[in-house]
């Protein structure tokens, strides 16, 4: 007889229903948080007084050899692995013990519970793996200083850049995707348990206990929030659209940069497959698969948006259809920053291909025209003006040029105002363009050095606070564990 259903309900069943209904299958990623937050509670009820000791120390053992079994062993009849487990405690226990785990709580605070405890564990190795994507992306940058290549607006050559700032503009956007999940953990590491279903429990509970023993950081104020919001979930998973958002712009680089008519990189052999058909084939798969998994990912946060949309207080068994979309896109978004980072960390470049493709489509122009400026003092627009004019030719030009065209379009030479031959030729050099370019976040050698100090001092700061994080949760877990020892 079903634990759950046979006081008010009379029918069972039948097994499309209980299909339809079961949450079993997403279920399997929260059985472990699921003990853990059964011990916690039982032990708060023995030292408040609210279950007996040997009930207590029965109880525990039994959540013992249930963790031992592994979820495998429970009834997958049930519609959750809540009532799964609490169904096969009484099996082992009795129902005068083993019923009694339940009091003062509610499957609502139970599995909103459970969720944060376990993608709290998430967010911090998906926070570790960030880390480690932005640090290979600087000690890549901090080999190529001085490795000149275009850079691009509108998919055109633009201006000469070097690899070291370009790489660092990802690595830059990684940094900030870091610190949005460092955002969410603080608000996912909060305790709902003692909500009950959402009026909280007349039972003499001890919240802070089971916060301190389940390594929380505080608990939520309003036990009716405490069970219907989502909007941790929400962040988190709008954390990990705006880093796929990220990591599909540097795979689409990947992609095109490794291409025969760009030539930059040669993507090692493990991230790359052949054809079935076409035997000199090396196609980019990993990148293009983790451009593709951000449909995924961006997929995941709509549909959450929606199932919370216009849900009234307090829980709904909508929810239930949230969870699935946070472990699929959580994983994918995980893996996509591995891939990421293995296929920077192991890409060969190819220096002479970069630097050839720096001037192609003429991208010393802007430094011609802000050189014209500064040395002849006419309006950077008339400037534009005529360096347009020669970027129709497709030829560099000389002096003369230039000062034939200044002549018809604003009636003087250029010479005639200071522009030399000299500084011309410094404007066309791309390796000169970098160097002038040394305000905070330009492209010259010493800016991007001192950017990238900056970055490992942010990743330093980064590592220490995932390490206390770390350590808090390893305390609470190890007196959780001595306690339990104690009591059973």
């Amino acid at each position: 007889m079903n634990i759950l259903r046979r006081g008010r309900l009379s029918a069972g069943q039948d097994e499309d229903i209980m299909n339809f209904t079961s949450s079993m299958e997403a279920d399997t990623r929260i059985f472990e948080a699921d003990i853990e937050v059964d011990r916690a509670h039982v032990v708060m009820l023995k030292e408040q007084g609210i279950i007996k000791n040997s009930d207590c120390s029965a109880i525990l053992k039994g959540l013992e050899k249930i963790k031992n079994e592994g979820i495998g062993k429970l009834d997958t009849s049930y519609e959750d692995v809540h009532i799964a487990l609490e169904a096969r405690l009484i099996e082992l226990v009795g129902e005068d013990t083993g019923g009694r785990m339940h009091s003062g709580r509610s499957r609502n605070d139970e599995v909103a519970t459970c969720i944060r405890f376990t993608l709290r564990d998430e967010l911090i190795n998906i926070m570790a793996e960030i880390h480690d994507l932005v640090n290979t992306l600087a000690k890549t940058a901090s080999k190529h200083h001085e490795t000149l290549m275009p850079g691009f607006t509108h998919t055109q050559h633009a201006q000469p850049t070097t690899l070291a700032h370009h790489l660092l503009a990802h690595a830059n956007a990684f940094l900030r995707d870091l610190g949005r999940i460092k955002g969410a953990y603080g608000r996912t590491n909060l305790n709902p348990l003692g909500a009950a279903a959402f009026a909280s429990t007349g039972f003499p509970i001890n919240r802070k206990r089971t916060t301190e023993l389940l390594g929380f950081d505080s608990q939520l104020g309003n036990s009716m929030d405490a069970v219907s919001t989502r909007d941790f979930m929400i962040e988190s998973l709008a954390c990990y659209a705006n880093l796929m958002t990220d990591l599909s712009r540097l795979a689409e680089e990947l992609i095109l940069w490794s291409s025969s008519e760009f030539g930059f990189i040669e993507l090692d052999d493990s991230y790359t497959s052949t054809s079935s058909i076409m035997p000199q084939k090396k196609n980019p798969d990993m990148a293009e698969l983790m451009r593709g998994k951000t449909g995924t990912v961006h997929g995941a946060l709509v549909s959450v948006l929606t199932i919370c949309k216009a849900l009234p207080y307090s829980y709904n068994r909508d929810l239930q259809e949230a969870t699935p979309h946070l472990w699929r896109a959580t994983d994918t978004a995980r893996s996509c920053v591995r891939m990421a980072e293995g296929m920077v960390r192991t890409a060969k470049i190819k220096k002479d291909r970069m630097k050839k493709a720096s001037t192609v489509g003429f991208t010393t122009a802007t430094e011609l025209a802000d050189t014209i400026v500064r040395e002849t003092g006419i309006p950077f627009r008339t400037a534009h003006h005529i360096v347009g004019y020669v970027a129709k030719t497709g030829d560099m030009p000389a002096l003369s040029d230039l000062d034939r065209l200044s002549l018809e379009i604003i009636g003087i030479k250029l010479s005639e105002k200071g522009l030399s031959e000299k500084s011309i030729i410094n404007a066309l050099d791309p390796m000169d363009n970098i160097k002038k370019r040394h305000i905070t976040g330009g492209t010259a050698p010493e800016e991007t050095k001192r950017q990238v100090t900056v970055i490992n001092k942010e990743l330093s700061s980064s590592k220490n606070e995932l390490r206390k994080i770390r350590l808090n949760i390893e305390k609470a877990s190890g007196k959780l564990e001595k306690t339990c020892q104690q009591y059973s």
